[in-house]
């Protein structure tokens, strides 16, 4: 069975198929899918896809991206919605340095106050990081929180490091299909398997076998395959080290 790590389930472009596509995620042996949440308005939706496709799991939180429509308001329903739902971790959150004209301290406020809920809670991130990786490890280092993903990892080798000595697992999906992702691919191939989940990140980041159209959960089997190849061990391998890891970080799917 494969975990898919980051799913964004609920999203619109699913709206047309999205029970097709849980079927056909399933079929392919995706057994685990962590639909993650991204601002408030969309938590009832999110919980509601989880609730009608078996094997889905929510996580909640205000993704960066968001932070212009949310209300610190918002930290009170995130509570409660934690302790009515018992997500698996709350995400997405992060820092997002690659948007034109984001606002550093407006996000870093919301990222820092769901750090706080993370720590109250226990519960493991979801991490959103563009251009941002070193400013996000030292909100960490302060946060002290129960470790998480670091979703759609693009850093450097010495980031990565410092992601797993604060109790993070690295997140690869799409991205390492591409050839002319290198550094990326070497890390893959490099970096400790137990390290290391899988995620589609769907319907964003298609990998390269799939083209420009729409990611979806389906296509994380072959996903495993790359990093297999790239490791050159055996795709049965990678399927078990990579469940083992999701579930030792994301202990609620246990």
């Amino acid at each position: 069975m494969l975990i898919d790590t980051h799913c964004h389930l609920d999203a619109a472009e699913f709206d047309a198929d999205r029970d097709e596509v849980a079927a056909r995620a399933r079929a392919a042996g995706v057994g685990v899918i962590v639909v993650p949440g991204v601002e408030r308005a969309g938590f009832a939706a999110l919980l509601a896809t989880c609730e009608r496709y078996p094997g889905c799991v929510p996580a909640l939180g205000i993704h960066p991206m968001y932070v212009d429509s949310a209300v610190p308001e918002d930290f009170a329903v995130l509570r409660e919605m934690i302790v009515l739902h018992h997500p698996v971790a709350i995400g997405e959150i992060g820092l997002d340095f690659f948007v034109p004209d984001y606002d550093r301290e407006r996000q870093e406020f919301y990222f820092s106050e769901q750090l706080k809920i993370a720590r109250e809670f226990d519960l493991p991130v979801l991490l959103h990081i563009r251009r941002a990786q070193d400013t996000v490890l030292k909100f960490l280092r302060l946060a002290k929180v129960n470790g998480g993903i670091a979703h759609a990892f693009n850093g450097s080798r010495q980031q990565a490091e410092e992601f797993i000595k604060l109790g993070f697992k690295l997140g690869f999906g799409g991205a390492m299909t591409y050839d002319r992702a290198t550094k990326l691919r070497e890390l893959a191939a490099t970096l400790p398997l137990d390290s290391i989940v899988l995620e589609t990140d769907a319907p964003d980041i298609p990998p390269a076998f799939i083209g420009k159209e729409r990611n979806s959960p389906e296509y994380l089997p072959r996903i495993a395959e790359t990093l297999a190849e790239l490791r050159g061990i055996g795709l049965d391998q990678v399927i078990e080290a990579t469940t083992a890891n999701a579930r030792a970080i994301l202990k609620g799917l246990a």
